[in-house]
């Protein structure tokens, strides 16, 4: 087991007063699984700015990942939301599980503006669509926690060869309950819905136009 290469998947635990996060049961869920040959390691991620890019950091040294997907909940959005670009800014609307609420703030001194996905996320909308999966590229990962791991995420990976992205998912069916008119998709569609796109990153090369990107 230990010589099977490893697929690095993160969520968060629960924030801003929900009592669950759709990103840490399917971190959970597909913990252990063997996909394309790639063993996937689920882990979370506290949903704080202080400890989160640093938790990140020590896994990646750790596991030595082919791969990295970071999930996080977007409650409001319909379907999947395949994330784009990473912007290097904290403005935070609500303070995170720590109290903290960083506004106009950079995440990296002295770094790229910005960082592209390096998964194929047009591959991936492909896949998630011929099964049915509401989905959609999304230009904007936001200015919380989520954005901030995913900034991190790819400006650790910038100089290695493994790949990495991120993946918003909406509300779970009890969470839409609390929020009138919110969206929502069941755990299983979601967990099948990200095993897909796992199965896609592992089996197809990146968007050309999208590889390895920064913007200064």
């Amino acid at each position: 087991m230990s010589r099977t290469p490893v697929v690095l998947v993160t969520g968060f635990d629960p924030f801003g007063g929900e009592a669950v996060n759709p990103s840490q049961q399917i971190a959970q869920a597909l913990d252990g699984e063997i996909i394309a040959g790639h063993r996937i390691v689920g882990a979370i991620l506290p949903t704080q700015f202080g400890a989160a890019p640093e938790m990140l950091e020590k896994l990646i040294a750790r596991h030595r990942p082919a791969l990295v997907l970071a999930l996080g909940q977007a409650g409001g959005r319909e379907g999947i939301s395949l994330e784009r670009v990473a912007i290097n800014l904290i403005d935070a609307r609500i303070p995170d599980n720590a109290g903290s609420q960083p506004v106009d703030v950079r995440i990296v001194d002295n770094a790229a503006n910005a960082y592209f996905s390096t998964l194929p996320i047009k591959a991936m909308l492909q896949r998630l669509h011929a099964a049915g999966i509401p989905a959609a590229l999304s230009q904007s990962a936001g200015a919380f926690v989520c954005n901030q791991v995913f900034y991190a995420l790819m400006h650790a990976l910038r100089r290695r060869r493994t790949r990495g992205g991120f993946v918003h998912v909406p509300y779970l069916p009890e969470q839409a309950a609390r929020h009138a008119c919110a969206p929502w998709m069941p755990l299983d569609a979601m967990v099948g819905a990200v095993r897909l796109c796992l199965e896609t990153a592992l089996t197809t090369s990146t968007d050309a136009h999208y590889a390895a990107g920064a913007l200064d």
